[in-house]
């Protein structure tokens, strides 16, 4: 008797693995989206950001950070999707999905310990992608992560690693609910009508849909997290202080980069989940 692969679920490494991927895929999307939150000074659209990039260092600058971008992945989303695909079978009782209300707590705790967990690796991320920017003599010049986290810890100290760690694990519990708990709540519902099947349509609709829902949570939260993480020693007092200094410049400061944010996070969203899922439906075990 043949078994139904759709029945299959996701090993504890699948997301990790996806989320890697996607990002070697979106990572030019995600260094427009540090520049643009971090540029202050006269307006600049991401499209002539860009151009700006490409002309003054070459098309591979957009790639700056890349080692950062999937170390982060590998700690982060390995964490949080580890966490939701390892307790959420735990949860079901008597052939019940759990409530949405248990899903978003999952996501909650899982998101929070990848927050806090990836945070170095963001950071050397956000330092990379944003090194271009900086007068030669400035610049940090990480070699790649490994080196970015050996200099940052032997030069400024350990806990440097983990500045903008409670910004970063904030943002993390709202992007999961966005990207998980809201995935797995839209596509339960999406199969539930006659009109969809487990097939890369139903994963795409749900993905699209999460990813929009993620972006409107995350965006204030993003930002306020990429200008700790690059701020210079003593720029900022803290949080509350960074939040007064960003409000100054106008209420949308705080979705600086939304669009390329949303151009980022979308296509990430989606290519996460039809990487995962496909995944789960060739490499999934299937439920004793």
């Amino acid at each position: 008797m043949q078994l139904d692969n759709t029945k299959r679920i996701s090993k504890w490494y699948h997301g990790g693995l996806a989320s890697a991927a996607a990002a070697c895929c979106t990572h030019p999307l995600d260094l427009l989206k540090v520049h643009l939150q971090t540029h202050q000074g006269t307006r600049i659209g991401g499209t002539q950001m860009a151009v700006n990039i490409i002309r003054s260092q070459g098309l591979t600058a957009l790639y700056n950070g890349l080692s950062a971008s999937v170390g982060r992945q590998l700690t982060y989303s390995m964490t949080r999707f580890a966490f939701y695909d390892v307790m959420k079978p735990l949860m079901i009782k008597k052939g019940k999905d759990p409530t949405m209300a248990q899903k978003m707590l999952l996501a909650s705790i899982g998101g929070f310990m990848g927050g806090v967990v990836g945070t170095p690796c963001d950071m050397i991320n956000v330092r990379m992608q944003n090194d271009i920017k900086l007068p030669v003599e400035l610049r940090r010049n990480y070699k790649h992560v490994f080196d970015g986290l050996y200099q940052v810890a032997t030069k400024e100290g350990v806990s440097t690693l983990f500045n903008g760690v409670t910004m970063a694990s904030t943002r993390a519990v709202l992007i999961t609910n966005g990207q998980l708990a809201f995935y797995d709540q839209i596509k339960e519902n999406l199969l539930q009508t006659s009109f969809f099947q487990d097939n890369i349509i139903t994963h795409l609709t749900a993905s699209m849909m999460a990813g929009t829902i993620a972006t409107a949570m995350t965006q204030p939260v993003d930002v306020m997290k990429t200008r700790l993480m690059n701020a210079k020693k003593g720029e900022y007092r803290g949080i509350w202080d960074c939040v007064v200094q960003t409000g100054k410049q106008g209420p949308l400061s705080f979705f600086k980069g939304f669009v390329p944010a949303f151009i980022r996070l979308g296509p990430q969203t989606i290519l996460i989940w039809v990487f995962k899922e496909q995944l789960r439906l060739r490499f999934g075990k299937h439920p004793v």
